[in-house]
């Protein structure tokens, strides 16, 4: 489905109701992950200029706090810039273009990718995913960590589900099952946690844990794995086989970004 028609979409079917997003209270949060694929580092380095005097500052402008910006801790791969926005309405999500459109210091501040030529695009694509918070956790959380930001680790998981069905009883076992409570237990300073509403690879969930450094990271997911309330979720019948494909990307802060 077209992003644009998604969100008329959305918009309908949580207007003149006590819920939105398809039955989702409205105290649930809406995200967007807009992934930067970039081809060289001059094109880096123009999006990270926008983002941080142009974009970040515009929209806490708009009320709008808490935007997370990161690179992957692995440079072999293709270069990439995550910028994670949460929304508090699918109303504020699709009427943000236009804020942005009439905030003159943001075209100032952002002029040299904004206006960038065909001949010299910033970047090589931009991909953009919406996720609909979980109501286990409805809203994303700052973590408390200290370490030194190009220290700390953010994971961002993906899961795949086999079918719609499929998938939502993973959702199931996040949120009823108890999953989410269980990050939590252990200390896993969880971002946030979502269902994957459009994106390239469907159905989908996913959701972003933090940790002081890669060292921390194992440690949590080695008392993970040895738990015996994760052995006796993961072992129950009725949640079997709910994930066809995981992909894990690890991430750090850039230094302008508020999580």
């Amino acid at each position: 489905m077209k992003l644009n028609l998604l969100i008329t979409v959305l918009l309908l079917l949580g207007s003149g109701s006590s819920t939105n997003l398809f039955g989702q209270s409205k105290k649930r949060s809406l995200y967007e992950l807009k992934i930067y694929h970039l081809q060289n580092k001059e094109q880096e380095s123009v999006v990270d200029e926008y983002l941080k005097d142009a974009f970040v500052p515009a929209m806490h402008r708009q009320g709008i706090k808490n935007i997370g910006v990161f690179k992957p801790i692995d440079t072999t791969q293709d270069r990439r810039i995550y910028v994670l926005t949460p929304y508090k309405t699918v109303k504020q999500f699709a009427d943000i273009a236009n804020k942005l459109d009439s905030d003159k210091a943001y075209h100032t501040a952002g002029k040299q990718y904004l206006d960038a030529p065909h001949t010299k695009a910033p970047y090589k694509r931009i991909e953009s995913i919406l996720i609909s918070a979980f109501t286990a956790m409805p809203n994303l959380q700052v973590p408390a960590l200290k370490n030194a930001p190009q220290k700390r680790v953010y994971e961002l998981r993906s899961y795949e589900g086999a079918t719609e069905k499929i998938f939502k009883n993973k959702v199931h076992m996040f949120n009823e099952g108890g999953e989410v409570s269980l990050f939590n237990r252990l200390g896993f300073n969880a971002v946030f946690y979502g269902e994957v509403l459009a994106g390239s690879r469907m159905p989908n969930l996913m959701y972003m844990t933090s940790f002081e450094d890669k060292a921390s990271r194992d440690e949590h997911w080695k008392a993970f794995g040895a738990d015996a309330e994760w052995k006796k979720l993961s072992s129950n019948p009725f949640y079997k086989n709910n994930v066809s494909k995981i992909d894990i990307t690890f991430l750090h802060p850039t230094d302008y970004s508020d999580i």
